[in-house]
């Protein structure tokens, strides 16, 4: 029997209602009433896996099947059609359940099967699902071989729509030390933190592993802190990176800002760091971030004024009233008030925050129809 292909991007799955399938699988469609079990489809059990009422069949049926019935459907998958069933739309669901129900020795055949054929799997539509169902749930050793597999084109995966997955599942599953392909993200976060998937390994390399494999991938997300803020996917790195991450790494994130505020506030990415920055920050960081936006400046008015009628900036105010000291607060709806009557004139954006329940407080005079 010819090989399967690998590596395609999904295929359309053949119809066996233009005349293909079986008298048998017609009958298991057609008799509703019949209580079919796995005997009764013995030596159809591959097409059954490709078809889409069959493969949920034999789905619900393995996960209560004995030893003897889950054995007898197993050699007629392996070995010559796992590699088709895994690829395929309905077949790769039947194959993920014996990785979930099957021994060990048959989730080891299994997991052998797919050996030299790791990089395609993950690249294609169904085959990147089996992949991260096996790694869950085969040993250390065999984790170790897909790495292995996959560690020179680990960025070509990083950044495929259905590899990428696949890098997260090892990163959260595999034991830090066998991950050898995390040396080949130096020199690349900048280009993965502002990619969609790219930005997604990162944040799981984050949570996942140790100091010692981390330090240097978050070296250099500092060193372009100030343009990932400002991207829309590099943002998230950023934000993770501030609820998460070490004391010292949230810090130097949050200097970033000091002479930034009104710039990123007001831009619609890093707006969202700015945020994020005002709740993690330490007090006193927090009270710096928050004393530059109230502080006037000798070139124009105040950054709170201009921030009070843009459409992302308003957010952060509202983030500062917040999470501020009362102090500080105080001081903001001081600077907020003369303004309120305009902003509910002129600015639409303005209007969020003159709704804002944060300034719903001791501090107004609430009834005076002047300000509210």
């Amino acid at each position: 029997m010819p090989a399967p292909q690998l590596g395609g991007r999904g295929r359309r799955h053949e119809d066996p209602a233009a005349g293909l399938r079986s008298p048998l699988l017609e009958e298991f469609r057609n008799a509703k009433d019949r209580k079919w079990t796995l005997k009764d489809i013995y030596g159809h059990v591959v097409e059954f896996s490709m078809d889409q009422h069959g493969s949920r069949f034999i789905q619900q049926k393995i996960e209560t099947a004995d030893e003897e019935e889950k054995q007898i459907i197993f050699d007629e998958i392996m070995p010559h059609h796992a590699l088709k069933l895994i690829q395929d739309v309905f077949g790769n669901y039947v194959v993920q359940k014996f990785f979930e129900h099957g021994n060990e020795l048959q989730t080891s055949l299994l997991a052998k099967t797919m050996e030299g054929h790791i990089l395609p799997l993950s690249l294609q539509m169904y085959g990147c699902r089996v992949v991260q169902k096996a790694i869950e749930h085969m040993p250390a050793e065999q984790q170790s071989a897909f790495v292995d597999e996959l560690a020179g084109d680990v960025l070509r995966c990083v950044k495929d729509a259905n590899g990428n997955h696949v890098i997260q599942r090892l990163i959260e599953s595999v034991p830090p030390e066998r991950l050898t392909f995390i040396a080949a993200f130096q020199g690349h976060v900048c280009d993965l933190a502002t990619h969609p998937y790219g930005c997604r390994v990162l944040q799981r390399c984050f949570e996942n592993l140790p100091e010692h494999q981390t330090r240097v991938l978050l070296s250099e997300v500092q060193e372009h802190a100030l343009q990932l803020m400002q991207d829309q996917f590099g943002n998230y790195v950023i934000q993770f990176v501030l609820e998460h991450g070490q004391p010292q790494d949230r810090a130097s994130i949050v200097s970033k800002l000091h002479g930034q505020m009104l710039h990123m506030s007001r831009h619609k990415f890093a707006s969202n760091v700015v945020e994020k920055a005002l709740v993690m920050a330490e007090p006193s960081s927090r009270r710096a971030l928050i004393e530059e936006v109230m502080a006037p400046r000798p070139d124009g008015p105040n950054p709170f004024v201009s921030m009070m009628k843009d459409q992302f900036a308003n957010y952060v105010l509202q983030r500062a009233l917040m999470v501020a000291d009362q102090d500080q607060k105080e001081a903001l709806v001081e600077l907020v008030k003369p303004q309120l009557q305009n902003l509910r004139k002129i600015s639409h954006h303005g209007r969020h925050l003159v709704a804002s329940k944060w300034l719903d407080c001791d501090i107004l005079p609430l009834n005076d129809a002047n300000y509210l």
